[in-house]
């Protein structure tokens, strides 16, 4: 795959976590299953309704893929579709940017133009 960002959807507390530390090791399902989950932009809205329905706030991180060099992997996950799994950590400096995704009163989360 030739994406340059990826998305990874965290609560609050992680988030923190990841900044106060400044390496991200993986959310509790990341460290059971091996890798870092992350996802394109064409799959994070489907990835938050899944996973992350009643989270709010959702913080929505911006990963720059090629500062994360040989750890990504593409590989399939739902139907087939292929996912950007990290095997390592992430540092800070691969973040390119958040968005705090607040849930509306439908229920859905209020993604940031583009999603």
């Amino acid at each position: 795959m030739t994406d340059l960002f990826a998305y990874k959807l965290l609560t609050e507390a992680q988030w923190k976590d990841w900044k106060d530390s400044g390496t991200f090791t993986g959310a509790p399902v990341d460290v059971t299953d091996g890798y870092i989950h992350l996802s394109t932009r064409e799959q994070a809205r489907e990835t938050a309704e899944k996973w992350f329905a009643e989270t709010d706030p959702l913080i929505l991180v911006m990963i720059d893929l090629p500062a994360l060099g040989d750890t990504v992997r593409w590989e399939p996950s739902r139907g087939g579709a292929l996912f950007p799994h990290v095997y390592g950590t992430m540092p800070m400096s691969a973040v390119s940017g958040h968005s705090r995704l607040r849930l509306q009163a439908n229920g859905k989360h209020d993604w940031p133009a583009g999603f």
